[in-house]
């Protein structure tokens, strides 16, 4: 299953909407990789196992279920997550991605890939298949909907500041 979805941070034609900065952006996508107990609901704690300059492995802890994902930054402006999962499973893939069509005009682009929940399965089992999968796409909207929340508040409160 191949998802992905737009979500406007500065809206020029919106005065009553906080208008965060590309860099606090950037800082707050990157808070949500390095202290993800912030941003996710459920998660009890995240241990940090390797870290590289652009690159993190991490272990989520979910009560019994421990889950590894390795987080990868990009120039900037591309945070890659890939859940590591057993070699008869498929992992999942989350990108964020900041775009700014004009200067200023920032979006962040939620990208979505379960290789395992493609369409042909969703098609060969039919209307709950199907159902599940518009469930997990309502819930990750909702979830990058609270992401960015928490991002504008971070940056109200000055935890994000600007360089």
């Amino acid at each position: 299953m191949k998802f992905e979805h737009l979500i406007e941070i500065n809206d020029p034609l919106n005065p009553l909407t906080a208008v965060l900065t590309r860099s606090q952006l950037w800082r707050g996508l990157v808070r949500r990789a390095e202290q993800p107990e912030d941003f996710m609901l459920g998660l009890d704690s995240c241990r940090i196992i390797e870290r590289r300059s652009n690159e993190l492995l991490r272990e989520l802890s979910f009560g019994p279920v421990i889950i590894r994902d390795r987080v990868r930054y990009e120039s900037g402006d591309v945070v890659h997550y890939r859940t590591e999962f057993p070699p008869e499973l498929a992992g999942a893939v989350l990108t964020m991605r900041i775009e700014e069509p004009q200067p200023g005009h920032l979006f962040v682009r939620f990208h979505y890939d379960h290789p395992g929940a493609d369409i042909e399965t969703v098609e060969a089992e039919g209307s709950a298949a199907e159902a599940v999968a518009n469930v997990r796409r309502s819930a990750y909207t909702r979830a990058d909907i609270d992401t960015i929340k928490t991002i504008r508040r971070y940056a109200h409160e000055g935890l994000l500041h600007d360089a």
